[in-house]
């Protein structure tokens, strides 16, 4: 199998880049809600830095009237967002009440920000305008006619390029964005060597004015994002369909040789096998290491020339 290069030092995504600006991230809002905030400095950034929980990284999270933000940039659409927003959002309000966190134990109620969920879908499945995903929908059905204890709500809009006209018309900076990532499938989609393509996409968007003064300032650092994505999509696309149902069908063991197997397939360090084990299976570093150990034995008894 043909090498394929993860950089794993740049972790942050070409759209969190973008919107980590409190002004770009105030239009954005705005456009979501139909608001008019002026001041960004109204707006506090509650984004958990360098928190990975099971493969997921919060993208941004902020407060602005007292509403507690979660916005997330996916490629690939999912059930489970709701589930992912209960993760975030349980780590959210317990930074939030910090210091106050004695007062749980109180007679007097702790207000908390009102929760909202957006996910900005730019996958290339085709997806609906808006859509709606429910925890609640993935509670197995008991039968019983009673209100579950939880729920959370995402909601998920596509900004692939011509979808959702009118919030685009209300930010330019997702609409140029969305014309970004539609230049870029657009190069990859030709002959050129991928690196080449994504290069000459950028330097394309630059020339016609999309997201030129981003892209300038941060142009080595965007077309590595950029690799580092794609690389990261086509790992986990190919994750699912060598490995995730054998797991399923065959058992935890052989899924974990398929995915071991896989990540060799890619020439991936051990530290980063142990690391995606730990994410899809939910294993210690001491379990995940063994795994590694135990495969590496077992194909030595087997090939012992290789």
């Amino acid at each position: 199998m043909k090498n394929k290069r993860i950089n794993r030092k740049y972790k942050d995504r070409v759209f969190r880049i973008i919107f980590r600006d409190k002004k770009e991230l105030l239009e954005l809002y705005n456009a979501v809600n139909d608001s008019a905030y002026t001041n960004p400095d109204e707006l506090t950034i509650t984004t958990i830095e360098d928190v990975v929980y099971m493969g997921m990284k919060n993208d941004l999270s902020f407060i602005i009237g007292d509403v507690m933000n979660l916005y997330e940039h996916q490629s690939s659409y999912s059930p489970n967002l709701p589930l992912r927003g209960l993760f975030y959002f349980a780590s959210l309000y317990r930074e939030q009440i910090e210091d106050v966190k004695q007062k749980l134990y109180t007679n007097a109620p702790l207000h908390i920000p009102f929760p909202q969920y957006i996910v900005f879908y730019n996958g290339t499945k085709q997806e609906s305008e808006r859509q709606e995903l429910k925890l609640s929908d993935l509670f197995v059905k008991t039968g019983k006619e009673v209100p579950p204890a939880l729920e959370c709500k995402a909601v998920v809009l596509n900004i692939n390029f011509g979808h959702n006209r009118e919030l685009m018309e209300k930010c330019v900076t997702l609409r140029e964005y969305s014309r970004f990532v539609a230049i870029i499938r657009q190069q990859m989609s030709g002959e050129l060597p991928f690196e080449e393509a994504v290069e000459r996409a950028v330097d394309t968007c630059i020339r016609q004015g999309i997201l030129s003064e981003i892209l300038r300032k941060n142009r080595s650092e965007v077309i590595d994002m950029i690799l580092t994505e794609y690389n990261e999509e086509e790992f986990r696309e190919f994750l699912k369909e060598e490995s995730w149902k054998e797991g399923h069908t065959a058992g935890l063991e052989t899924g974990i040789r398929g995915v071991i197997n896989t990540c060799k397939g890619f020439h991936l360090p051990k530290e980063e096998i142990v690391r995606r084990l730990q994410e899809e299976f939910s294993l210690s570093e001491g379990e995940a290491e063994q795994y590694v150990k135990k495969c590496r034995f077992v194909k030595h008894m087997l090939h012992p020339d290789q």
